[in-house]
């Protein structure tokens, strides 16, 4: 087989290949160029999805008139000089390969003017031929507008999504960079209707509302932490648990400020979150995670999308710590509302509040209670100065736990009735005591203080493959918790002794329905959290059982205690609020 040298323009359109892979692609180099130049204002405006145009204008430095030419060739950038620098880049772009990549498989059109330049000048490429550069008249910064993208690669554009879908894309990068820059204002057209445009002001929350409304940015959550060793910090906000989603698709992840995906930093975010929502539901959060330059490589990846980090484990603890301490602390009561009080676009049925633990667009206050001015976002990127705190601190401050109530009542014999000094509480009595149970027996697995019933007679147990797979796999947890047992055949084990809070009419029955649970809960990520929520369900209260007003009593001031009173282990909420305000309302008093 002959070998021969690639010409230049098919050269060109095979790299371009690696950069340029849909109309999105094309948008987040441009979008990546205008904020390395400094723009305080940017334009994004699509047709066709971005197939068929993308006009991108911003008001930063500019391309003088004599590097126009220069921009346009493979590996030219302003960027970086030295290899030194590939070690440490602190800009979104680095590569050089932007404008010559977009520029061999569309029409473009470049107007720039710097500062220091009186007129602007333009050039248009056609599939990457010039038709040189001219003056032109032109404010300062750069405009950018790119038409029939791979126009010249058929094969490449009959493998783009429709339209719509294209736009979607766009809509979501661009709306990820509006949250990441909020002292930058954006405004985002879609054929030619407006979509999204925030203010620059630099208050993270104002851009919270105006990417996702402000349903969603009432309902989030501050959270802050810092590893004092490694200098690693994180900044952000993450929603209530009640605020969820069924996909992971509205968790925004930050390194310098740089968007990306890492698998290990959602599944943090994933583990914050574990025992606070129901099975397959998300969070909605957006995190900065600041990391010394030195300890990131951005350059791993075509796309930039994907990163790797010099010290992961230690950046996926400060996350997972920071947000489950905000959560924690934090979290409020969900407060039902009226229909037409306020739901979030049908995929949150409990919602609508703003409790006190969410913080105000004047001030960001941090878990102990120091304030931000948040004109400083502006000023030192997406962090404040100072306002970062230790997330051991943050375990040992204040939380904002629910009130003290006073029981009414018993509804279906499954609620509890109650009042507080806000409104209305109902308690779902099987989960505030699963919650109640789950913390205890945790508690004293930890301490090794599990309370022990010995049987009055060993009691031989037949097992499924899958139950012996159970015993096989969390021996050493199930002793931990206060069952003892040794093998007695090949599919049989000897009873000796259960936990204490097991029920002794059938403990042999308790023992194979926890080894079922436990089977069936395996997505739990840990064989503790598995045993701890099996045994306190079962353990637990029965929906349709009567309560005593002491007994209800009992239940709430213990529900009080716990560090996490607002949901069961597996997510559901333990207790819901009708406000007093909406109980008027209801009633015509307002």
């Amino acid at each position: 087989m002959e070998i021969r040298v690639l010409s230049p323009d098919l050269a060109a359109k095979i790299a371009a290949g690696e950069v340029i892979e849909r109309p999105a692609s094309v948008v987040k180099e441009l979008l990546e160029n205008s904020i390395d130049a400094s723009a305080r204002q940017i334009f994004v405006g699509i047709q066709g999805g971005g197939i068929d145009q993308i006009r991108v204008i911003d008001d930063g430095l500019g391309i003088p008139f004599d590097q126009v030419d220069l921009a346009f060739q493979h590996h030219a950038t302003s960027k970086i000089a030295t290899d030194d620098q590939l070690s440490s880049i602190g800009t979104l772009g680095f590569r050089g390969e932007a404008l010559p990549s977009i520029a061999s498989v569309s029409r473009l059109n470049l107007i720039t003017r710097c500062q220091s330049s009186d007129v602007g000048c333009q050039t248009i490429r056609d599939w990457g031929f010039s038709e040189g550069v001219t003056p032109h008249g032109s404010r300062v910064g750069t405009s950018l507008t790119v038409s029939n993208l791979f126009g010249n690669l058929p094969a490449r554009k009959k493998f783009l999504k429709s339209s719509a879908s294209e736009a979607g894309k766009i809509q979501d990068l661009v709306y990820r960079y509006a949250l990441a820059y909020p002292e930058i204002r954006f405004q985002f057209e879609s054929g030619g209707r407006t979509k999204m445009s925030t203010s620059g002001h630099g208050d993270w929350l104002e851009a919270i509302e105006s990417v996702m409304g402000s349903v969603t940015s009432n309902q989030m959550l501050y959270v802050s932490g810092e590893d004092s060793d490694s200098g690693y910090k994180i900044e952000g906000f993450t929603g209530a648990p009640s605020l969820n989603r069924a996909n992971r698709n509205n968790i925004t992840i930050l390194v310098n400020r740089r968007w990306v995906y890492s698998r290990s930093l959602t599944f943090a975010v994933d583990e914050a979150y574990h025992g606070l929502l129901p099975e397959k539901r998300f969070p909605i959060c957006i995190f900065n995670l600041s990391i010394p330059l030195s300890e990131v490589d951005v350059n791993s990846h075509p796309t930039k999308r994907e990163i790797r980090f010099h010290n992961e484990s230690k950046i996926f603890s400060l996350l997972q710590r920071s947000i489950r301490s905000s959560l924690i602390s934090d979290s409020p009561v969900p407060l039902v509302h009226s229909p037409d009080m306020g739901r979030v676009s049908g995929d949150v049925s409990i919602s609508g509040y703003k409790p006190a633990g969410i913080y105000s667009r004047t001030s960001y206050s941090n878990s102990n209670g120091k304030k931000s001015d948040t004109h400083s976002l502006a000023q030192a990127g997406i962090g404040h100065k100072g306002g970062y705190t230790d997330s051991q601190d943050m375990l040992s401050t204040v939380r904002n736990v629910i009130p003290k109530l006073k029981v009414i009542g018993q509804i279906n014999l499954t609620y509890i009735v109650s009042e507080g000094p806000d409104g209305l509480y109902l308690v779902d009595q099987h989960a505030a005591h699963e919650r109640v149970l789950f913390d205890q027996i945790t508690e004293k697995a930890a301490s090794r203080t599990s309370q022990i019933q010995p049987l009055l007679q060993p009691a031989p147990v037949d097992l499924t493959p899958t139950q012996l797979e159970v015993v096989d796999s969390h021996q050493d947890v199930l002793r931990s918790f206060g069952f003892e047992f040794e093998k007695f055949g090949e599919m049989t084990v000897l009873l000796r002794s259960v936990p204490n809070i097991i029920k002794p009419d059938d403990p042999v029955k308790s023992f194979i329905d926890l080894l079922d649970i436990v089977a069936f809960e395996r997505l739990m990520r840990k064989k503790e959290d598995a045993v701890s929520a099996s045994l306190a369900c079962h353990s637990a209260v029965t929906a349709g059982m009567a309560l005593g007003k002491e007994e209800m009593t009992s239940l709430l001031e213990q529900l009080e205690r716990t560090p996490n009173p607002h949901t069961c282990p597996h997510g559901r909420p333990t207790l819901i609020q009708f406000s007093n305000y909406q109980l008027d309302r209801e009633f015509g008093r307002r």
